[in-house]
């Protein structure tokens, strides 16, 4: 069967912080309130079934919520069961995104020998990350989230940053990008922020508007390839150079069709996707169905041919090969189960597609060059 990971959600949407625009904030109760937390029984299932599978790389992104806030303990048995399921030359990837407030020593020692990449979330420099980021005492947590950045350059640890950009720091891309090739990371994730507010039913004003991210993304790929692209990675413009080079994107947001991975709650319930955990998308129980059957059924298939229902818009438009008419989640986001509308940043797109194109063939003109004489660079 095709492969695809796990996104595993071991303390739900439990968090140990109050971020204002915090998407749970904005989805139905049923999504989970209070303490949630994995049973080693859910843990063990999960792994020994997913393990068995026999893929050759067996991914596990730990999300939330807070994923830390099961403990060390439970990600030392994690590891320990991936070893006693796993079979002779398969490989194992754990990620762990986190607002790494709890990253001490202790945990940058396991996450460095138990080889985790970690994604950091910060979203810029201290006004910026300090404006939604709070505690629940309504306190910022910039100054925790750098001296846990600061643990995990001193044990080793791999890590990346998620960037939420926001109504804060939409307008200040150059600067959110010094700051953070200042902090020494060489791999960064942007997400744009659109959340509907549930008690006026309008877009909640920490969101932004597709002018705001069009001119963001001209103005961040400037200073990227200013910079030097070979020098630091950003996720979205590395799919696109992997479009222009293979002809497949590395990230959902642009794909044909969302089948990467599928979610595993707290609970064992499996869903097809984090934006949509929803009765209507739920896929079962891991206690009930086998994971390889969840991630092949009925409503998973339905769920992924659904990014291929686009509008006549998209249809027509001259990016719908290398868009496809981006996240599910941000097409018309007024609207429930709106998958055939355009994005709410389609003008968004076309602006930064129509900026930065002719720049992104080059660099994929490159990558197919080096490729094909690697000793013209020294490279073998």
């Amino acid at each position: 069967m095709q492969p695809f990971t796990l996104l595993i959600k071991p303390s739900g949407s439990e968090c140990n912080v109050d971020c204002v625009y915090c998407f749970y904030k904005c989805r139905a109760p049923e999504v989970g309130r209070g303490r949630q937390r994995m049973s080693e029984q859910v843990l063990e299932k999960l792994v020994k079934d997913y393990m068995q599978l026999r893929f050759a790389l067996a991914g596990f992104a730990w999300q939330g919520g807070e994923p830390t806030l099961m403990g060390l303990d439970f990600f030392k048995k994690a590891v320990e069961l991936q070893k006693k399921y796993g079979v002779s030359g398969q490989e194992v990837g754990n990620s762990l995104q986190t607002n790494a407030i709890l990253l001490n020593e202790k945990w940058c020692r396991f996450l460095h020998e138990s080889k985790f990449l970690v994604g950091v979330s910060i979203d810029g420099p201290k006004e910026f990350h300090d404006y939604y980021r709070l505690d629940h005492s309504g306190g910022g947590t910039f100054d925790r989230v750098l001296r846990a950045i600061e643990n995990c350059k001193q044990y080793d640890v791999e890590f990346n940053t998620l960037t939420l950009i926001n109504a804060r720091n939409v307008a200040h891309p150059e600067e959110v990008f010094d700051f953070l090739m200042e902090l020494g990371v060489r791999y960064l994730q942007f997400i744009p922020c659109v959340e509907l507010n549930q008690e006026t039913g309008r877009i909640a004003d920490f969101s932004i508007t597709p002018e705001q991210y069009g001119e963001f993304l001209c103005r961040l790929f400037d200073r990227w390839y200013d910079h030097g692209p070979r020098k630091v990675s950003i996720r979205d413009f590395d799919s696109i150079v992997s479009y222009y080079v293979t002809g497949r994107h590395t990230i959902c947001t642009f794909d044909k069709q969302c089948s990467q991975y599928i979610v595993i709650e707290h609970t064992g319930d499996a869903f097809c996707c984090d934006f949509f955990v929803e009765p209507k998308w739920r896929l079962g129980n891991i206690f009930e169905t086998p994971i390889e059957k969840l991630a092949a059924s009925n409503v998973k298939k339905a769920f992924a041919r659904a990014k291929k229902n686009l509008c006549d818009k998209c249809l027509l438009c001259r990016h719908l090969a290398i868009c496809r008419g981006g996240c599910m989640k941000d097409r018309a986001p007024f609207e429930k189960d709106s998958f055939g509308k355009e994005s709410y940043f389609c003008e968004a797109y076309k602006r930064f597609f129509d900026y930065a194109t002719p720049r992104f063939m080059q660099l994929a003109a490159e990558v197919n060059a080096e490729s094909a004489n690697p000793s013209a660079t020294g490279r073998s």
